[in-house]
């Protein structure tokens, strides 16, 4: 798969990577902009849309760097590992999760790890942003309003036993709906609950933000919403709206 065709598909922007692992200093915009992604086995690990320290004080510069290049990265070399010499290497992710079952639990934990990840970061921004009309219309048709979509997003993380993800998806039916899944499940794979197109997610995994917020994950769910990214939110509505998968 080429890379211009695979990042257009989930939607990344041709972008920057960001500062060396383990620190918490980023590099300059040109600095940032002269690196590019890399293929490996037909799948690319992207580079981070934003500086480690971009989403202070909501999500810290520590915190997102060894999350971005210690878990996520961590992920991928698992997955391309898991796929080697095999035909998964050049198949789309939402195709491998379609029948992850058959594919053993390497690839299902990180191919998960790999891929949710994408999404979680492209659906944060340090700029505040707002839902389109139409997507925020059909939010209020199926939650009533903005706030109580909030309370049921919040209520799905939070309650979320142990490890895991919430989740805002587009059903086959055209509805939204929220919900979570354990580790590294998405709701594109064959074995979770309710399959939907996810729109916007949250990583609930202690690492994503133990070091700031401990054990509050109620307050990192409400610092979230500072920094969602409704455009691409919105986009990815739009998308899923014409039957265009994420990946």
């Amino acid at each position: 798969m080429k890379r211009r065709h695979f990042i257009g598909m989930l939607g990344l922007g041709t972008v920057g990577a960001c500062t060396s692992a383990g620190s918490s200093k980023t590099r300059s915009n040109a600095e940032q902009n002269a690196v590019k992604s890399a293929p490996i086995s037909g799948h690319f690990f992207p580079a981070l849309p934003f500086d480690y320290n971009a989403l202070e004080p909501h999500i810290d510069a520590e915190t997102m760097a060894l999350h971005y290049d210690k878990h996520h990265r961590g992920y991928f070399k698992k997955f391309t590992a898991a796929i080697e010499d095999t035909n998964l290497e050049t198949m789309a992710m939402r195709d491998i999760f379609a029948e992850v079952s058959k594919h053993g639990l390497g690839v299902r934990n990180n191919g998960g790890g790999y891929y949710n990840h994408m999404l979680f970061w492209e659906n944060l921004s340090p700029e505040q942003t707002e839902p389109s009309a139409r997507f925020l219309s059909h939010i209020v048709k199926n939650f009533k309003s903005l706030e109580t979509f909030k309370e049921t997003f919040f209520k799905a993380a939070k309650t979320r036993f142990g490890s895991g993800w919430a989740w805002l998806i587009l059903t086959d039916d055209r509805k939204l709906e929220v919900v979570s899944t354990p580790n590294q499940d998405n709701p594109l794979m064959d074995v979770v609950e309710k399959r939907g197109i996810p729109l916007m997610t949250i990583d609930v995994w202690e690492h994503a933000y133990y070091l700031n917020y401990q054990n509050r994950r109620g307050d990192y769910i409400n610092a979230f919403w500072n920094v969602v990214n409704w455009k691409v939110v919105s986009k990815r509505f739009e998308k899923a709206l014409k039957g265009e998968w994420l990946g």
